[in-house]
């Protein structure tokens, strides 16, 4: 980095990074900027997204800001609730993903821009909105920068007053993630009228989400099929929200054909698309095909790869642990927490390798796949003209407040005819 380079560099993190971000990290290096600038970024590119990777363990946060910084590339690392909220299976959490991203960019020398994102804060019911402000609250004084509100488990009317009721206490200057339909495959898919409901609804209460994630078709964890995303259905859905500035979060990426998510990247509105299950996976040297998707043997088994991923007698540890638990298939996802510090017990080539085939397929998704190669200097640009660590706003209000009172919304959502699908828990 040259002396020009670096009093450059030296104002962005000044201009660039938000007030929890220095207060966390007072003399860092690493440009950790709101979920927004990341989105305004691709938005600029056009026709890309980028990876919020599911950070469930160091090797893949460190394996995803090696590839980004290779890549030129602004990425998200996020953890979601039920990975790292209270009830955690990951050692990954809400209140450290900050701190170990941080202290990794300034380990491995990372410029480029990051955002940290706390995904699927997930409100169940309406008894869990009141704690859920104190929790919010705790969240940004741990140095994250974006969130979705995912309030989507509840009927139309009380997703939208609770995304109204939490909004005070997510910080302006951060990027705002909602959610509408459950992610679970092919049943209860999204429908226009839904997304439109909860977008107009938020704007008239002058609250603009940088974006929207869809039950588009797509399953968390290991998909069964390659059936995936509705490019068509997302495409239709981001057109009727062309209105409110909003951008997609694709949610459940691992297992969809390359083809599609290069698709999803060109002819929707999506910026951000979440991969957990795929680089969690490919840490552990887990056989995954092109799309990062796991490949079983005939017993319905996964297939360790040799010299990948985990030691062999750390891998058997894994599964007779696992075996011993019943936990098969998308259960194995338990295994990250029991299983933290024995990972980082291993030899350092057994880690750097894990590290180095994060990389190398996270780099492949977002220069071939994804698109996203230079959002980097994008996010970077736009820091240098707003000065500021919150972008322009992208959208401006348009509804008006008194037809969106609390009875009203309650009224328009009893007219919306939407199949929400079966019952149970998709969050995973």
């Amino acid at each position: 980095m040259t002396h020009s380079q670096s009093e450059e560099y030296r104002k962005l993190l000044d201009y660039g990074r938000p007030p929890n971000v220095k207060k966390c990290f007072p003399n860092s290096q690493a440009l950790i900027v709101s979920g927004k600038y990341i989105d305004r970024a691709l938005l600029a590119k056009g026709g890309c997204m980028t990876i919020a990777a599911n950070g469930r363990n160091a090797f893949v946060i460190k394996g995803t800001l090696a590839a980004a910084q290779r890549a030129n590339a602004a990425v998200i690392i996020e953890i979601a609730r039920s990975e790292g909220g209270t009830g955690a299976y990951c050692a990954t959490n809400y209140w450290n993903i900050a701190r170990q991203t941080d202290a990794y960019m300034n380990e491995m020398g990372i410029t480029i821009p990051v955002a940290i994102h706390a995904d699927h804060f997930g409100i169940k019911k309406p008894e869990d909105v009141e704690p859920a402000k104190t929790e919010i609250r705790s969240l940004f004084d741990a140095g994250i920068t974006s969130i979705a509100i995912d309030a989507s488990h509840m009927p139309d009317d009380q997703n939208l007053l609770a995304n109204i009721e939490l909004n005070p206490y997510v910080p302006e200057w951060a990027g705002l993630e909602t959610e509408v339909g459950e992610i679970k495959g092919e049943l209860g898919l999204s429908t226009p009228e839904e997304a439109l409901f909860l977008i107009q609804g938020l704007n008239a209460h002058s609250i603009f989400p940088d974006w929207i994630a869809l039950n588009n078709g797509t399953t968390h964890g290991i998909e069964q099929s390659d059936a995936g995303i509705n490019v068509d259905l997302t495409a239709q859905i981001h057109e009727a929200l062309a209105p409110y500035g909003i951008s997609g979060a694709q949610h459940g990426t691992s297992g969809n054909s390359s083809d599609r998510l290069r698709q999803i990247a060109k002819k929707t509105k999506t910026t951000k698309a979440n991969v957990a299950t795929a680089l969690q996976m490919i840490s552990w040297g887990v056989k995954v095909n092109d799309y990062g998707n796991a490949i079983m043997d005939e017993s319905g088994g996964f297939i360790k790869e040799t010299g990948k991923g985990v030691s062999r007698v750390t891998w058997e540890k894994m599964c007779a642990f696992a075996a011993a638990n019943d936990w098969q298939k998308g259960n194995f996802k338990k295994l990250n927490l029991p299983f933290e510090n024995t990972l980082t017990a291993q030899d350092a080539p057994i880690r750097e390798r894990m590290i180095k085939d994060v990389e190398n397929f996270v780099f492949t998704l977002l220069t071939d796949v994804f698109k996203a190669t230079d959002t980097a200097d994008l996010v970077k640009r736009q820091i240098s003209e707003t000065r500021s660590h919150m972008p322009g706003p992208k959208a401006e209000k348009i509804e008006p407040k008194d037809e969106w009172s609390r009875e009203k919304i309650i009224e328009k959502a009893s007219r919306i005819t939407a199949d929400k699908g079966p019952e149970g828990n998709f969050e995973d």
